[in-house]
C-alpha cells in the first residue's frame, strides 16, 4: 500500500544486484583494505564499508587505529575459507563445498555471521557423508549446535555398518604416515577405539601411543576438555606391556607432562614384564600388531613368536 506521501519503495532484480557486486570480491581496483590470509600470507582485497556494514566482528577490526595502506594479518583462517564468507558478505548468498563447509561454518561463527551459520548447517545436512560424518558431529558439540548434531547421531546410527567398513578398510591402510595426517587427529572417539582395538595396524605401538597423545591435545583444545579426559576411553586399548622396560621408563617420564595414561596402566604393563606372562592381563593387549617391532621380551608374550 503507497504511503501518505504518495511514495513507495520498489525493489529491482536483487539476483542482478549481487552479480555486480561479486565482481568486487577480491578485486584490487577501489579497495581499500587488504588481508594477508592464511600461513601463505595470500592477499585478498575488500572495502571497508561494505565489510564494516555487513559484519560486527569486522567492524570492530576494522575501526581500530592502524595505518590504512599497512595490510590486516588472518593468520588463522585459509584463503578460500575467508573468500567464501566475504561472497557471502558481498552478495549475501554462498558458494559452499564438501572441502571447507565446516571451516566455513566455523567462521561464519567466529564472526558472528547467523544466516551464514544456517546456510552451512543445511549444505552439510544435505550433502552429509559416512565418512564426514564424525567430523561434523564433532563441530557440532564444540559450538553447541544442538539440531546438526542431533542430525549427525541419526545419520551415524542409520549408516553404523557403513562406518565400521569404512574404518576397517582405514585400519588396513593405515601406517605411519598416516598418523601424522589432519584426517587421524580428527578422529572420533569411536572411531579412535574401533582402530585402536585391530591387530592389523601396520605401526610400531611407540608411535601409535605418541600418535594417540596427539590426537588427545587436539581434541582437548578443540572441545574444551583435559587430556586425560579426552584419552580415557581409548587409552585402554593401548598395549603398553609390547613395549621395552627402557621404553616404558621413557613414556612414564613423558606421562607426567600431561598424565594422559593412568598409573595402573602402567603397573600392569610392568607387572606383565615381572612376571614373564599374561596372567592377569588381557590376551589382546599383549597381541602384537601386524607393525610391532620385534623386542626380546615378546617370546614371552607371544608363544608363537619367534
Amino acid at each position: 500500500m503507497a504511503a501518505a506521501s504518495g511514495s513507495v519503495r520498489l525493489l529491482g532484480d536483487p539476483s542482478a544486484f549481487a552479480a555486480s557486486l561479486k565482481t568486487l570480491i577480491n578485486n584490487p581496483q577501489f579497495s581499500d583494505v587488504t588481508f594477508l590470509v592464511g600461513k601463505e600470507k595470500q592477499k585478498v582485497f575488500a572495502h571497508r564499508c561494505l565489510l564494516s556494514t555487513r559484519c560486527q566482528v569486522l567492524h570492530a577490526m576494522l575501526s581500530q587505529p592502524h595505518e590504512t595502506q599497512v595490510p590486516l594479518m588472518l593468520n588463522h583462517i585459509q584463503p578460500e575459507v575467508f573468500l567464501t564468507v566475504i561472497e557471502y558478505l558481498y552478495t549475501n548468498g554462498v558458494t559452499l563445498n564438501n572441502l571447507t563447509a565446516l571451516e566455513v561454518l566455523t567462521s561464519s561463527i567466529e564472526y558472528g555471521l547467523n544466516d551464514l551459520r544456517k546456510l552451512c548447517i543445511e549444505f552439510i545436512k544435505d550433502t552429509l557423508k559416512v565418512n564426514q560424518a564424525g567430523d561434523a558431529f564433532q563441530a557440532a558439540v564444540a559450538y553447541g549446535l544442538l539440531d546438526l548434531q542431533t542430525y549427525c547421531l541419526a545419520f551415524i546410527e542409520k549408516y553404523t555398518q557403513t562406518l565400521h567398513l569404512y574404518l576397517k578398510f582405514f585400519i588396513l591402510i593405515l601406517y605411519s604416515e598416516v598418523i601424522q595426517t589432519r584426517g587421524f587427529l580428527e578422529l572420533s572417539e569411536q572411531a579412535m577405539q574401533i582402530i585402536l582395538q585391530s591387530d592389523n595396524l601396520a605401526i610400531d605401538e611407540m608411535k601409535l601411543i605418541h600418535a594417540v597423545r596427539e590426537w588427545a591435545h587436539v581434541g582437548s583444545a578443540v572441545l574444551d576438555r583435559t587430556v586425560p579426559d579426552m584419552a580415557r576411553p581409548v587409552v585402554p586399548q593401548l598395549r603398553l606391556a609390547l613395549l621395552s622396560p627402557r621404553e616404558l621408563t621413557s613414556l612414564e617420564e613423558e606421562n607426567k607432562k600431561d598424565q594422559m595414561i593412568p598409573v595402573e596402566s602402567f603397573a600392569e604393563a610392568w607387572k606383565t614384564h615381572a612376571l614373564w606372562k599374561r596372567r592377569g592381563m588381557p590376551s589382546s593387549l599383549c597381541q602384537r600388531r601386524r607393525g610391532t617391532l620385534p623386542r626380546i621380551h615378546h617370546r614371552h608374550l607371544d608363544p608363537q613368536h619367534k
